[in-house]
């Protein structure tokens, strides 16, 4: 890291330089491949997506006093 890294365009990249992204790029790789590889048993879509809209239900009620 002695050089100056060069800065990226904010409307290209959402990170300051090319390092950074390359250094995030490595950690989401990891990431997909500990999941792809995880023995923990798979959430289907259908029920993810059940619960998330009963979640954001439950708060805009708590939010508006409803119920």
């Amino acid at each position: 890291m002695g050089a100056k890294a060069a800065k990226l365009d904010p409307l290209i990249s959402e990170f300051e330089d090319a390092e950074t992204a390359a250094r995030y790029e490595a950690w989401l790789r990891a990431k997909i491949e500990a999941a792809a590889t995880s023995d923990k048993p798979r959430v289907p879509h259908d029920k993810v997506v059940a619960e998330m809209r009963a979640l954001l239900r439950s708060k805009r009620k708590a939010r508006d006093g409803v119920g």
